[in-house]
């Protein structure tokens, strides 16, 4: 039986990583890691998450979706009263701030990358090499060798689903900056419809994460809960620890 890692990590992912598909609101492609310890996860950071829920909802099946809250979409219709939404997204953005979690992400823009360089790689790819790379190195500053932590993954298609996971293997198997096996990385893929707090937690940061390099000057609620969260050096660098923006 192998040695399972104390951590565990959800990825989201906001924007498309098509380059023939570039949209002036957002021509970015963000992939985000949240990296948790599973004990954190399971017996704080969940519990906050059903609690939430069962307080607005009344039961704890909704799933907390970026894109739908911030369009106030069923189930998230009532947010169209700025009262109610301010109450919900107050308290949604506490539970976000408590929890307990390291953020590596990377945000690939895709007008530039077209621009220098004739034949770019795919954007999903350039993101999920650094993510993995800085993923690999904070579970080796936390004596986590040779324990496999598990990434989970939305699944988006058969075929998307395969691509991506031989280029994590390849990535896992010395396709990464200093050739090294990264044994401690395992790739995992859950149904869109899965109720996983983690998830969704990885889904609130995404599209933030990208806004907050897009627009750095326009208000953004969650970007100080973002800059709070990610992996730094020990000098506190954010940049290339655990936020890589690219080119």
């Amino acid at each position: 039986m192998p040695s399972f890692s104390d951590y565990v990590i959800y990825v989201d992912e906001s924007g498309d990583h098509d380059l023939n598909s570039v949209h002036d609101d957002f021509p970015l492609f963000v992939l985000a890691f949240c990296i948790f310890r599973k004990s954190q996860y399971v017996h704080e950071i969940v519990p906050a998450i059903q609690e939430f829920k069962f307080r607005w909802f009344g039961h704890d099946m909704v799933i907390l979706h970026e894109r739908e809250i911030r369009k106030q979409q069923a189930p998230f219709k009532f947010l169209q009263k700025k009262d109610v939404r301010q109450r919900f997204m107050d308290e949604l953005s506490a539970i976000v701030k408590d929890a307990d979690l390291t953020l590596i992400a990377s945000v690939i823009d895709k007008r530039k990358l077209k621009r220098r360089y004739a034949s770019p790689d795919n954007p999903y790819h350039i993101g999920l090499q650094f993510c993995m790379e800085r993923t690999h190195a904070f579970l080796m500053e936390h004596d986590q060798r040779g324990k496999v932590a598990h990434c989970m993954f939305e699944r988006r298609g058969a075929k998307e689903d395969r691509i991506l996971e031989l280029e994590f293997r390849r990535i896992k198997d010395r396709g990464n900056y200093n050739a090294i096996r990264m044994d401690e990385l395992e790739i995992c893929f859950v149904d869109k419809k899965a109720n996983s707090s983690g998830l969704q937690l990885a889904d609130l940061f995404a599209r933030p994460i990208g806004l907050s390099v897009l627009r750095p000057e326009q208000a953004n609620r969650t970007r100080e809960i973002i800059v709070e969260k990610y992996r730094r050096s020990p000098a506190g660098k954010t940049l290339g620890w655990g936020l890589k923006i690219f080119p």
